[in-house]
């Protein structure tokens, strides 16, 4: 569970305290004081630095596109809203995650908070916002490790908080479908990070052990491993000895590359690498060489998927190249969720009752029904509260002479998004 470092008092309280005397002039002096500004301001926290960057490498281009999308406002109950965003950067530490959140919350007094990229940022910061009873929406971290690493109740749900993401039950899925056409033996190596992930992924009760068991897969775990580890050797070791055709996991990249360079040396060769969170990101496995080609991996999104958004009308394909035309590097999935959290957050500030009252967001936030560049977000028939599930497909990346793409392969659940090529065995 992630570690919750600093638990203030309601931003609502705290503000209307007679004691919160530092507080009070910069409520008098705010231009957000005065009803003709009407500014809402919508704090944005992911890992800009640190291991999971990669998760943030489109986060300048996606805003600066949203930026110019709500340049003129967003209208609610017949008044133009502008609309600022304060980015903050966790640098890949939950600790840090929670810190910013909390600044964002009580120090820029934010009216929404939005975050994504694995549930070391998106946790720390849902659990201040629901401390601080801030509507928050969040993405990019499979909804178990979200939902019950923050202690959720499936009963209850949470106050404040939303996420939108695909689940542990359809990365499963997505993997069956990967290994059921590769021909390798049913025994499986797995890689588990002692972190939220990793304890999630590798759950004796609700993980991947009981799913794969169940379709007749033999599972070899040799325990957590920590985080920025520097030998792999006793799991490659354990892997070879249980006779294991097939690697999988949830990996941060740097974890994964010496893994699968150890493995190289000590010659360990899998049929099949399926890994996730760590090569989801082309720099990643063009970093890998020859090694990069032929891994497979969960696709959240690419420019193949039939969405468009519902901010600007653009294709999935059109957003992913005006990324790479802007920038000259490879789209990479997180574009278009970066994309949907802002979506999500203008269709928000629309339906709103209220824009000056919490709840009222937090409302508008709940009834959410909204067809998006990754899919529809509907939080009314999740699979507990609080939570809106969206398509995964199963992808594998192929050199095709100089080029290195991203390949959907498995689409077996969502078949509406199509198949871009076949399995290839390591």
């Amino acid at each position: 569970m992630t570690r919750k470092t600093y638990k203030p008092p309601t931003r609502r309280k705290f503000l209307a305290g007679s004691t919160a005397l530092i507080a009070a002039p910069a409520i008098l002096t705010s231009t957000r004081a005065y009803a003709q500004e009407k500014t809402l301001r919508v704090g944005f926290v992911s890992p800009k630095t640190g291991p999971l960057a990669g998760f943030a490498e489109a986060d300048d281009y996606i805003v600066e596109g949203i930026n110019q999308t709500f340049a003129g406002g967003i209208e609610n109950n017949g008044s133009s809203w502008a609309i600022e965003i304060i980015s903050r950067d966790s640098q890949s530490n939950p600790n840090r995650a929670a810190e910013v959140a909390a600044d964002l919350i009580l120090g820029e007094e934010v009216d929404i908070i939005v975050a994504a990229a694995t549930p070391d940022t998106t946790n720390p910061v849902a659990d201040q916002a629901e401390i601080n009873e801030v509507p928050c929406i969040t993405t990019d971290a499979p909804w178990q490790p979200y939902f019950f690493g923050r202690g959720g109740n499936p009963a209850e749900g949470f106050r404040s908080t939303y996420h939108f993401f695909w689940g542990l039950e359809d990365v499963i899925g997505v993997f069956l479908d990967i290994w059921g056409q590769s021909g390798a033996a049913k025994k499986v190596g797995g890689l588990f990070p002692n972190d939220a992930d990793g304890n999630a992924w590798g759950d004796a009760g609700l993980g991947l052990p009981p799913a794969l068991a169940a379709v007749g897969f033999e599972l070899t775990d040799p325990g957590r491993y920590q985080p920025l580890s520097d030998d792999f050797s006793n799991q490659i070791a354990v892997f070879r000895d249980a006779g294991c055709e097939i690697v999988t996991g949830v990996m941060i990249p740097p974890d994964f590359a010496t893994f699968w360079a150890q493995a190289a040396q000590q010659g360990f060769n899998p049929k099949v690498a399926t890994i996730g969170k760590a090569i989801l990101f082309p720099s990643v496995v063009e970093s890998l060489g020859g090694r990069g080609d032929g891994l497979t991996s969960e696709v959240w999104w690419s420019p193949n998927h039939p969405f468009n958004s519902s901010l600007t009308g653009a294709s999935a394909k059109e957003l992913a190249d005006g990324f790479t035309a802007a920038t000259g590097r490879p789209w990479t999935q997180p574009i278009g969720f970066k994309h949907a959290l802002f979506e999500v957050v203008a269709d928000v500030v629309k339906r709103a009752q209220d824009l000056d009252d919490p709840e009222a967001i937090t409302a508008a936030v709940a009834a959410t029904q909204l067809d998006t560049i990754v899919g529809r977000v509907d939080w009314s028939n999740g699979p507990v509260k609080n939570v809106s599930k969206t398509p995964l497909v199963g992808g594998q990346w192929q050199r095709d002479g100089d080029t290195l793409d991203l390949k959907i392969i498995a689409n077996a659940d969502q078949p509406s998004i199509p198949k871009t090529g076949e399995l290839r065995v390591l």
